[in-house]
């Protein structure tokens, strides 16, 4: 188990577990939050032996989104866009080699909502609560909202749901496909860690391939995805 201020790592075989810590803040993602998850994504990474990732949250809540103690803080906004840009928490997740699973509870609201929708997958417990809040308060999603949230539920929802920053329960959102399966919260860390076995229990080069081609189904021509499938499929085959 490696500790940071406001996470944990923990690696048990193939797979790690993230775990957002900051309960008194219902794990309101702050700076250091930032910090801790770019480097904590940067070290399974670079562990060939990791092949899933589960994202959870502790105490009551999954993430309650950016915390706003920290809105106009910083005393440059011109160096804060650099530092974020410079440690690309979202790109570095989307990017990893390893399978992603976010399993949630209690709240996924604005980033922590958006974080989840990065994942491969997205379990919930029954009770979760989501919302994209950020117009209300003259903002818009700023990590990948408005372009995960329309791959999942059709541009026409992805609109109402941003620009009214209205409430879903988690049976809405299994039913509009935010997430993928609801569970009862005591079964959540049990049903995430089994996926996770199962997933880890892959080829990996051949789920990365298939996360390729998946991921790469919007945003291109039906030709030019079907030609990516092909030619990553005969890669594998080629392995044989």
């Amino acid at each position: 188990m490696s500790a940071f201020s406001t996470l944990e790592l923990g690696t048990r075989g193939a797979v790690a577990t993230i775990t957002l810590d900051r309960p008194h803040k219902l794990n309101a993602y702050d700076v250091a939050m930032r910090d801790d998850l770019y480097a904590a994504l940067g070290a399974v990474h670079d562990d060939p032996a990791v092949r899933v990732v589960v994202l959870r949250g502790r105490g009551r809540a999954f993430s309650s989104g950016g915390d706003v103690s920290e809105f106009g803080s910083a005393p440059s906004a011109t160096i804060a866009r650099r530092v974020r840009f410079e440690r690309d928490v979202w790109g570095r997740l989307r990017r990893l080699r390893a399978g992603t699973i976010a399993a949630v509870h209690g709240l996924a609201v604005g980033s922590g909502l958006e974080l989840a929708m990065l994942c491969d997958v997205c379990i919930a417990a029954s009770g979760t609560r989501f919302a994209l809040p950020e117009c209300g308060l003259g903002m818009i999603p700023g990590v990948g909202g408005t372009q995960t949230l329309p791959r999942a539920v059709g541009v026409g929802r992805a609109l109402e749901l941003t620009l009214t920053g209205r409430w879903l329960d988690a049976r809405e959102a299994l039913r509009l496909g935010i997430v993928t399966q609801v569970v009862p919260p005591a079964r959540l860390a049990a049903t995430a860690q089994r996926l996770a076995g199962a997933l880890a229990r892959l080829d990996p080069d051949t789920t990365r391939a298939l996360r390729r081609c998946v991921q790469a189904a919007h945003g291109q021509p039906l030709e030019v995805g079907l030609q990516l499938e092909r030619v990553l499929g005969l890669g594998l085959e080629g392995r044989r």
